[in-house]
C-alpha cells in the first residue's frame, strides 16, 4: 500500500517536473522569438532608412529653390535620427560600430544646422555643397553594404540571436555573415573625411575632448589612494584595490575600490590621473529610516562641494527616492547659471552622508569663462514665449543646444495648465532653443 502511494507520488513528481520544464522551455522560446523579431525589424528599418537618406540627400542636391532646401534638409535630419534609433536596437553593443553612428550624427548635425538658418541671408556655400555631394556618395556606399547584409541574411535564413550569442561569447571571429557584413559597413563609414563638413560641423568628440581642461599635475597610484581616503574613512579592516584604465582612452584615470571587511561596506570611485579630480563615487551601504529633511540634505551637499573646492555652485533641483536625496548643482557666475557645469549628488537621509557623486559633466565642461552680455532685453525674450504660459521665474543661463553648442539664454520657468515648463530663449537672436517639461512622476521632487 505504502509502496503504491510512493510510486504514485514519484510519478506525479516526474510528470510535474516535466510539465514545468516544458513550460520553462516554451517561455524561453517565446522570449527568444520576440527578441529575434525585434532585431529583424530594427535591421530592416535601418536598411530602409539608409535608402531614404541616400535618396533624400540626392534630391536636396538637385534642388534650386532655397524654400525647398530647408524642409528637405530637415527631413535628412529626421531620417538620421530614426536610423540612430534603429542602430541602438541591434545587438551590436560588443561590436565596434561607432564610425557608422558618428557618420549618422555628423550628417544629422550638418543638415539640422543648415536647415534652421535663414538660407536667403546665408545660402549654401560651395564647401557645403561639396559636403552634400560627399554625403550622397558615402550614404550610397553604406546603403549598398547594408543591402548586401540584408540579402545574405534572407538567403541563408540567418538569425540575429546567433549574432548576439557570438558577440557575448567572444566568437565573432567565426564565420558569421551578419557580423562580417557590419564590419564592412563600419569600414565604409570610416572612410569619410570629417574636415569635409567645414566650419558648420561640430566634432562628434567634443564632449570627450573637454577633459583637456583638467588642471593640476599628473598623480601617481599612491596619490590616488590618498585622495580616495579623503572621501572615505578607512581603517585596518579596509582593503584598497587600484586599477589603471586601459590604453587608448582619451584621458587617464584610476579606478579605486575600498571595502571594509568588518562591515562589508564598499565604496568605488574613479579619479583622473591629471589633477586627481573625482569623476564619480558610489557608496553601496544600506540606508536606514529617514532622519533629516530634504532641505537639510541639500545643505549637506552644498557643504560637501564647498569643502572639496567646487566654487560658485548653486542647487537648482532636488528629488527624494525612498531614503535618498538626489541633487543637481551647477555653477553660477554673476547670477547666470552655467548648466553644462553640473555635479550630481546622492545624500543619505538617515545621517546626511554623501553616498554618490557624479562630476563627469563638470570636469568635461569646466573652464575659466566670461559670460557675454545678451544682445536682446529680457522683455524682448519674454515676447518669444508662449503667451499662455504663466511665468513664475526668469534668469539668464548658459545651456548646450541641439547642436552641442554653448549658448547664452533667458530662462523662463512657468506653468501651462497643470504642467510646469522651463523655456530657454537665445539671448542673442531670440530663438527658442529648448523647452523642458518638468514632471514629478517618480519620488518627491522639489526645485529650490
Amino acid at each position: 500500500m505504502i509502496r503504491g502511494i510512493l510510486i504514485g507520488v514519484l510519478v506525479l513528481a516526474i510528470v510535474g517536473t516535466g510539465y514545468w520544464g516544458y513550460q520553462e522551455h516554451q517561455e524561453k522560446n517565446a522570449v527568444l522569438l520576440n527578441a529575434e523579431n525585434n532585431y529583424q525589424r530594427a535591421f530592416h528599418n535601418l536598411t530602409y532608412q539608409m535608402n531614404l537618406l541616400h535618396d533624400k540627400i540626392g534630391a536636396t542636391l538637385a534642388m534650386n529653390s532655397r524654400h525647398s532646401l530647408s524642409p528637405s534638409l530637415a527631413d535628412v535630419w529626421r531620417i538620421t535620427s530614426e536610423a540612430h534609433s534603429s542602430v541602438g536596437q541591434l545587438p551590436l553593443t560588443l561590436l565596434p560600430f561607432n564610425k557608422t553612428q558618428e557618420f549618422l550624427t555628423n550628417v544629422g548635425n550638418f543638415s539640422y544646422r543648415t536647415a534652421v538658418r535663414d538660407l536667403d541671408k546665408e545660402p549654401l556655400t560651395k564647401q557645403e555643397t561639396n559636403t552634400l555631394k560627399t554625403l550622397y556618395k558615402q550614404s550610397g556606399e553604406i546603403k549598398n553594404e547594408l543591402r548586401n547584409v540584408q540579402t545574405m541574411a534572407i538567403k541563408h535564413n540567418l538569425r540575429w540571436m546567433d549574432v548576439e550569442l557570438a558577440l557575448a561569447s567572444g566568437k565573432e571571429n567565426t564565420d558569421n555573415t551578419i557580423i562580417d557584413g557590419f564590419k564592412m559597413v563600419e569600414k565604409t563609414a570610416s572612410g569619410y573625411d570629417e574636415a569635409n563638413f567645414g566650419t558648420t560641423m561640430l566634432n562628434q568628440q567634443l564632449q570627450d575632448d573637454q577633459f583637456k581642461n583638467l588642471t593640476g599635475k599628473t598623480i601617481s597610484r599612491q596619490d590616488a589612494i590618498s585622495i580616495a581616503k579623503h572621501y572615505v574613512k578607512t581603517d585596518k579592516n579596509s582593503d584598497i584595490k587600484v586599477t589603471e584604465n586601459g590604453k587608448g582612452s582619451r584621458f587617464g584615470f584610476y579606478s579605486i575600490s575600498i571595502k571594509n571587511n568588518q562591515t562589508g561596506q564598499e565604496v568605488s570611485m574613479d579619479i583622473t590621473k591629471k589633477g586627481g579630480h573625482l569623476i564619480w563615487l558610489m557608496n553601496s551601504r544600506d540606508i536606514s529610516n529617514q532622519a533629516i529633511s530634504l532641505h537639510d540634505a541639500a545643505a549637506k551637499g552644498a557643504a560637501f562641494l564647498k569643502n572639496n573646492g567646487y566654487k560658485n555652485m548653486v542647487e537648482f533641483e532636488g528629488s527624494q527616492y525612498d531614503n535618498v536625496g538626489v541633487f543637481n548643482f551647477v555653477t553660477e557666475i554673476n547670477g547666470v547659471r552655467i548648466y553644462p557645469e553640473s555635479v550630481k549628488l546622492k545624500t543619505a537621509l538617515d545621517n546626511g552622508e554623501i553616498v554618490g557623486v557624479s562630476a563627469e559633466g563638470y570636469l568635461k565642461m569646466y573652464q575659466t569663462r566670461k559670460v557675454d552680455k545678451p544682445a536682446i532685453s529680457i522683455e524682448q525674450a519674454r515676447k518669444k514665449v508662449n503667451p499662455n504660459l504663466k511665468i513664475m521665474e526668469d534668469r539668464q543661463s548658459v545651456i548646450i543646444n541641439e547642436l552641442n553648442q554653448e549658448v547664452l539664454c533667458y530662462e523662463f520657468l512657468g506653468t501651462l495648465g497643470n504642467d510646469t515648463y522651463r523655456i530657454f530663449i537665445n539671448a542673442k537672436n531670440g530663438t527658442e532653443e529648448k523647452v523642458e517639461k518638468l514632471n514629478n512622476t517618480t519620488g518627491t521632487t522639489a526645485v529650490f
